[in-house]
């Protein structure tokens, strides 16, 4: 008998990788959980239940007769928003795991980040996520990662899968796209001379990797798995491709850790009295610390093994931005409607 699967957030970077990954496998009934149904990729064939996941009764009926939830709905900010994170992301996300619980829903899986406890314990995937005052969006995310721990048992299964830095077709709000138009001012300097890895992971790499958790059998109630990509790069070697490959400026001088951050938080500090976002904040300050994870423990139990290199997800992702970001990318989604 198929397990039903419903995938929240399916027009998404995420979301939309998932449904591309389940629909290669005969052994699940997929739901999609979005918005606007028009904008799900032409080639989904299966059932939509459209609406908002704000809404308390939108948010019953969504999870009737689901057996596993694949979450990958998300509001996102790299700094600052905290009434919208938390108004558009943390408490419907809260409303839909109480949801799942009351109607039965035996796994829910959960999109998370490597960065939730880097860089000290980020190599562990099970460890808690350690909140940074200065990225709203991040705490959010942990409180979620803490809320679904708590929960876990009795019948509800959870799998937090910390995913490493978006790439590839369909990109969302990333490092990347924040970083090319920031390159060509000629000010963003190497930070630690470059030589921190980024764990950069394509799209199709992240499907896989959800359709593995959303099935996988003999796992604990509780269980948090590192996914990323098959070699992390350092900044100095991403930087180097977007110049040798797409004409980006080199970065000519550069600062330690410890003066990235006060900076950054000088770059925030000025922002309501200059016409554009700051030029680096203290998120994309820790989103480039190293965060020491690997996907032994997912090889290991779920049997993901990523294929899609970084070099590729890259040349992929900048291709679609040169036909599709016209402006710069905002460091904030568009408030939802």
């Amino acid at each position: 008998m198929p397990q039903t699967v419903l995938v929240t957030g399916a027009n998404g970077f995420v979301g939309s990788h998932i449904l591309e990954a389940l629909q290669q496998r005969k052994d699940v009934k997929i739901i999609a959980a979005c918005r606007n149904r028009n904008k799900l990729l032409p080639q989904f064939d299966g059932e939509v239940r459209e609406g908002d996941l704000r809404d308390e009764n939108y948010r019953r009926s969504v999870v009737e007769g689901v057996d596993i939830l694949c979450h990958a709905a998300a509001w996102t900010s790299l700094w600052g928003n905290d009434k919208n994170s938390r108004q558009l992301y943390l408490e419907p996300t809260f409303g839909l795991i109480e949801a799942a619980r009351s109607a039965g829903v035996k796994r829910f899986v959960n999109t998370s980040t490597t960065s939730a406890a880097s860089p000290e314990h980020s190599a562990d995937p099970m460890s808690r996520g350690i909140p940074r005052p200065f990225w709203p969006h991040l705490c959010n995310v942990i409180a979620i990662e803490d809320a679904l721990r708590e929960r876990a048992g009795q019948n509800f299964q959870v799998v937090n899968l910390r995913l490493g830095i978006f790439a590839g077709k369909r990109y969302s709000l990333g490092v990347i796209p924040i970083l090319v138009p920031r390159l060509k001012t000629h000010l963003v300097p190497w930070v630690a001379g470059g030589k921190t890895h980024l764990p950069i992971i394509d799209g199709r790499d992240i499907g896989q990797a959800f359709a593995l958790a959303a099935t996988a059998q003999g796992i604990n109630d509780y269980e948090g798995f590192n996914i990323v990509g098959p070699e992390a790069p350092t900044v100095r070697q991403i930087i180097s491709l977007l110049h040798e490959e797409f004409g980006l400026p080199i970065p000519n001088f550069g600062v330690p850790f410890a003066i990235a951050y006060p900076f950054a938080w000088l770059m925030e500090k000025i922002d309501p009295i200059v016409p554009w976002e700051p030029l680096i904040t203290r998120s994309i300050v820790h989103l480039i610390e190293d965060v020491g994870a690997d996907n032994s423990k997912a090889e290991r139990l779920l049997g993901y093994k990523p294929v899609h290199s970084w070099q590729d997800a890259l040349r992929a992702q900048m291709s679609e931005m040169a036909l599709r970001q016209t402006r710069p990318m905002s460091m904030a989604r568009p408030v939802a409607g």
